[in-house]
């Protein structure tokens, strides 16, 4: 009875463990790149939409100290995420500097106007919302011109589509593959102790109690390859906001903490399915019939 309890027929640490660790660490490596360029599109859409502006253009006739008024007005609204008022003379000195002559020497004028530049929130950059957001600001009798590139704006959004519809399609066919992969791996590994699994039943041992150990290795080595999968994306990530800082607004923490989470429970998962699944095959079976697979 003592024997039975201990159930050492199927040690935890050898290196078959190791191997198939290595290789589900491999495979999970693969799922959580996935996840992270889903994850980081999403991030990177965000910051394209909120950093697409329009510039509205102010009548000389309003004064300074109305714009700015004006200016906190919008700032409360919903869609606003940014404002930045630009007078006449800052926009003429940008002008000066960015032509290299001074408009206002041969003109005798500065033709240029104040003007309040809006970035909105990611999810009122498209083209319908700013039409509505345009309507409403032309309100006002001291708007002279609303600007905004209306093909620019209508081309990020149809590319940021389509590329999640690509990452979305990626994402699921990797998740098929991985599946695959450690099913694979696992299924080769209980294969080798089918016999063992046999006579355990034959000395009247339960399917629940054969079962028990080796799901109990399947799923440590599941959670050991998450763990090393999760370290090197966490290094790679790491690595890249270290050389080029503006990364963060992409790979943020929370992306990581999500891929990270993701790969574990990946990792878990799959490899106690698969474990689950190998294991009640060569129990439904026969003696004779584990010769001939």
């Amino acid at each position: 009875m003592k024997d039975k309890s201990k159930n050492n027929s199927v040690p935890y640490f050898d290196m078959q463990f190791i191997t198939s660790s290595i290789s589900t660490t491999l495979v999970l490596l693969l799922l959580g790149l996935v996840v992270f360029f889903v994850l980081a599109a999403h991030n990177l859409s965000i910051y394209v939409r909120e950093n697409i502006n329009f510039s509205v253009l102010i009548s000389d006739d309003m004064k300074e100290a109305d714009i700015l008024k004006l200016q906190k007005k919008w700032d409360k609204e919903p869609f606003v995420k940014q404002t930045e008022y630009i007078s006449k003379k800052q926009a003429l000195k940008e002008q000066t500097e960015a032509m290299g002559t001074d408009p206002e020497e041969f003109l005798g004028y500065n033709p240029f106007t104040a003007s309040i530049e809006i970035k909105l929130h990611s999810d009122y950059a498209n083209s319908d919302s700013i039409a509505k957001i345009e309507k409403m600001i032309r309100k006002n009798t001291n708007i002279q011109e609303v600007l905004y590139q209306r093909e620019l704006i209508d081309l990020v959004n149809e590319n940021i589509r389509n590329i999640s519809l690509v990452l979305l399609a990626l994402a699921v066919v990797l998740t098929l593959i991985s599946f695959a992969l450690i099913n694979n791996t696992i299924r080769l590994a209980i294969y080798s102790k089918r016999f063992l699994i046999h006579t355990m039943k034959l000395v009247g041992a339960s399917w629940s109690f054969i079962r028990r150990p080796f799901l109990r290795r399947n799923i440590w080595s599941g959670v050991l390859a998450g763990i090393m999968a999760d370290a090197i994306l966490m290094g790679t990530a790491y690595w890249l906001v270290s050389y080029e800082p503006e990364l963060i607004r992409v790979i943020t923490p929370e992306v990581m903490l999500l891929v990270s989470a993701s790969v574990l429970v990946f990792g878990v998962v799959i490899t106690f399915m698969c474990a689950y699944l190998s294991i009640n095959k060569y129990l439904r079976m026969k003696a004779s019939t584990l010769y001939y697979i």
